[in-house]
């Protein structure tokens, strides 16, 4: 049954987003077999290798929500015996928060990440490592230049990989750094535009990456510095002689508020970027906003059209979901893995994304 849904995927996507009346139809879950554990902020891929289907979760941190709970396990979802398994730890001495994973052919690519010590210092790390789920081996690459965390990371062209923006330390940067898989090395490519950010979320589509909203540091006259919500976006059109030229251009801001940590991916069929769940309050790796009040996450998702620059809202059938680090495709899907509820209640829920005329 789940299958056949998500056969459908694609097809019923494509008649919602010809539809005028859009808006009023809802975002359609299911789930798949849960996580062994429940973990949030944690790095999320998948990969088609052999005559199987892998989804794969890297570090994060769990239910307490302390630093105690910051980790470094891999799990990995196997089509075919339709379950998970754990397999060996993200490499580093330390667990890890706020990595990024992008799949490129049959290896998994995870980078970067913060450790949080025990008085709550807080260091970025440079380590970005290719896993491959058929060996369940990771393999050391080339360091990131300068070394981010809750950046967003995209492919292109089955090769390069670019991250863009993320925090550093002590601060955000502007920079798009693009790794390429073939010659294990790092170029600077375009910087964005905007304010610099983290938390932010995106996609690629084509040539045309999208990424939205995140946090930027807001400089206060007499007084320190402190966190604000960003409701910018931007599409960047990658040069084709030159994919390290990225021609951005500001965006109309979604719908609604902006938000923090939300799931975003690619659509290629439907020329647009989805984007699943995430917290208007911004907050801290605990769950507690900046403003000290609990964060908690928003409904509904966001559709954006790269090509007619439309944006289109819908609702949800499930319970929202935050602190996600990107929508996972699957077979015709996509999925959230782990993520944090209402009430900061970290999650274990493995959940497939439809849409359809009526939720069943």
């Amino acid at each position: 049954m789940l299958k056949s849904k998500l056969a459908a995927f694609t097809l019923i996507l494509s008649l919602l987003a010809s539809n005028s009346a859009l808006s009023s139809n809802t975002l359609c879950s299911a789930q798949l077999p849960p996580l062994p554990i429940t973990v949030t902020n944690n790095a999320v891929a998948s990969v088609v290798a052999g005559d199987n289907h892998y989804l794969l979760s890297f570090a994060g941190i769990g239910a307490g929500l302390d630093y105690h709970d910051i980790h470094a396990r891999t799990f990995v979802f196997n089509s075919r015996h339709n379950k998970w398994s754990e397999t060996a730890a993200v490499p580093g001495k330390d667990g890890r928060l706020a990595a990024t994973a992008t799949s490129v052919g049959a290896l998994a690519y995870v980078f970067g990440g913060y450790t949080v010590a025990a008085d709550g210092s807080e260091v970025s790390t440079p380590w970005v490592h290719s896993f491959d789920p058929l060996t369940s081996k990771f393999n050391q690459l080339s360091p990131m230049p300068v070394p981010v965390d809750d950046a967003v990371s995209f492919s292109y062209q089955d090769r390069y990989i670019y991250l863009i923006s993320g925090w550093h330390d002590l601060g955000n940067f502007n920079l798009v750094q693009r790794y390429d898989t073939v010659t294990d090395s790092w170029l600077q490519a375009s910087p964005i535009p905007g304010k610099s950010l983290f938390g932010h979320a995106g996609g690629i589509v084509g040539d045309k990456i999208v990424y939205c909203d995140g946090v930027y540091v807001h400089a206060n006259p007499g007084a320190r510095r402190n966190f604000k919500a960003s409701n910018e976006c931007f599409i960047g059109i990658i040069d084709d002689m030159d994919s390290r030229r990225i021609d951005w251009r500001p965006i109309a801001a979604h719908p609604g508020l902006p938000r923090y940590r939300m799931a975003g991916a690619g659509f290629e069929s439907l020329k647009s970027v989805l984007f699943v769940g995430g917290s208007e309050n911004p907050y801290n790796f605990n769950g507690i906003g900046y403003d000290g009040k609990p964060s908690e996450p928003a409904s509904g998702a966001l559709l954006f059209n790269v090509e007619t620059l439309i944006w289109t809202t819908l609702k949800q059938d499930n319970a929202p979901s935050m602190d996600h680090r990107g929508l996972v495709p699957f077979e015709n899907g996509w999925l959230t893995i782990g993520g944090m509820h209402q009430g900061q209640v970290v999650s274990n829920a493995v959940v497939v994304y439809s849409a359809e005329q009526a939720c069943k």
